[in-house]
């Protein structure tokens, strides 16, 4: 029996000692126990992650999101605007020198976050709602904020004490739709970034909404404008929580936070409110995306009807988007995974390759048209698909034991078993890691036992 080119064999619980740092990046430096200083408050406080590490798990992780929200926007204009707006207000912020960028993301939800490194993303849902450049200067800042203060590292540092790294992961932006093949054709890219996206807690909001306030004023922006995105952002909880949810989960709101809001510009920042809040300036630059305003609005109405599993009504609603902006990509990946959870595999294929020709560039479509290309057992396109997309966007472990899978499936063992062994490295549970371990403890690669585990792509139809 061939074995695989390893210094030995692996005992299960060494594999799941394995890969615990590499999932989030960490071994991109020293772990090392004390004390930092904030740079907002100057003081002390408790911290296990540096700021190196805070820029190399940013760059690890945030690619993935940001395609797991189905890449940056084509509109380059509107980029340029955003990021514009947010490089003003990182200029005059507690870490001016953090490698910020800033990017809109084609996802209908409503929302907005930062990674620790100073990546930060806004949804296209978002910047629907928002009505002015200081509306915008306010969820920027207030993202900033969250970079500034190291609230990321602060929560790491002590998930570190508490329960160590292992089993940190799992994507928490993005909607999930249902069982089977809605579920994973839903959480597609999102690996490995719950531990840097999770819910801020009401104080890490407060100092956030604080922050931001003190820097859209310092870059000559009216404080009412955190004050009107609050306000919108409570009244669309109240009238499309649907739309909102994610918002509300990672980012609590409350009353009391837009009533601070208030206060705060009629007092501290009164003498801002002469400053602009540059509705025309921000209505010019977000023509275009308010013109497909209504598709997107459609496609968040079929995207609460995927998590509801109305599947036919959420094509019919997806459809009609679709009408209206036919070479939009979230609408046509939303098309296929809504065609993949109605098991019609074959539309679904046919909307994931329209999906690929309609943003080449961006790595989610080949990722949806592996497991397609899976489904239909034609392995040898299945891994070309995923070869693909770990050279457009390397670092998902899940991709890894796609390619196994597909050498698997051509019969191709030794190069499956490598495959598996990558994957085991980075990723010791859920389906797929059992299946990888038991496939290396059946074809004599591991020593142990094992249980048969299901098909992890069993239940897909």
């Amino acid at each position: 029996m061939r074995r695989i080119n390893v210094q030995r064999r692996q005992t299960r619980r060494e594999f799941l000692r394995a890969g615990a740092l590499a999932a989030l990046g960490l071994a991109a430096g020293p772990v090392l126990w004390g004390c930092a200083k904030n740079p907002v408050t100057g003081q002390n406080q408790f911290m296990l992650v540096s700021q190196e590490q805070e820029i190399a798990m940013d760059k690890q992780a945030a690619p993935h999101q940001l395609s797991a929200d189905y890449g940056q926007v084509g509109d380059t204009s509107l980029n340029d605007y955003v990021s514009g707006v947010g490089q003003r207000l990182a200029a005059v912020s507690h870490r001016p020198d953090m490698p910020y960028s800033f990017h809109v993301v084609n996802a209908n939800y409503v929302n907005a976050y930062a990674f620790p490194g100073g990546t930060i993303a806004c949804t296209r849902g978002i910047l629907l709602g928002v009505e002015s450049e200081a509306e915008l200067a306010g969820l920027l800042g207030h993202e900033i904020g969250h970079v500034n203060a190291r609230h990321t590292a602060s929560r790491m540092s002590t998930q570190m004490v508490v329960g160590g790294l292992a089993g940190i992961g799992g994507a928490v932006v993005g909607a999930k739709y249902g069982k089977g093949w809605g579920a994973l054709a839903g959480g597609l890219g999102g690996f490995g970034v719950g531990a840097l996206l999770a819910s801020y807690s009401r104080d890490d909001e407060r100092q956030a909404d604080a922050l931001g306030m003190e820097y859209m004023t310092r870059a000559g922006y009216n404080p009412d404008g955190m004050v009107d995105l609050m306000d919108m952002l409570n009244d669309q909880h109240d009238s499309e929580p649907s739309a909102i949810e994610v918002m509300f989960a990672t980012h609590p709101m409350s009353g009391e936070r837009l009533a601070t809001a208030r206060k705060q510009a009629m007092t501290k920042y009164a003498s801002a409110g002469e400053y602009r809040l540059y509705r025309e300036r921000y209505m010019d630059n977000t023509a275009a995306l308010r013109r497909i305003g209504p598709a997107i609005k459609e496609m968040q109405d079929g995207e609460k009807l995927m998590r509801e599993e109305k599947y036919a009504q959420a094509e019919t609603t997806f459809a009609s988007a679709l009408k209206k902006a036919p070479d939009d990509y979230a609408g046509l990946l939303l098309m296929a995974k809504c065609r993949i959870a109605m098991e019609q595999f074959g539309e679904a294929r046919s909307y994931a390759e329209q999906a690929r020709r309609a943003y080449p560039a961006e790595a989610q479509a080949m990722q949806l048209a592996g497991l397609l290309q899976v489904k239909a057992k034609r392995f040898d396109a299945a891994y070309e698909d995923f070869d693909a997309y770990e050279k457009a966007l390397p670092g998902n472990p899940y991709t890894i034991f796609y390619k196994g899978y597909c050498q698997e499936g051509m019969g191709r063992r030794p190069e499956a078993a490598q495959e598996y062994v990558r994957f085991l490295n980075q990723v010791n549970e859920g389906d797929q890691a059992k299946y990888a371990y038991y496939k290396l403890v059946e074809w004599g690669y591991i020593r142990g036992q094992a249980t048969p585990p299901a098909d992890p792509f069993a239940g897909l139809g």
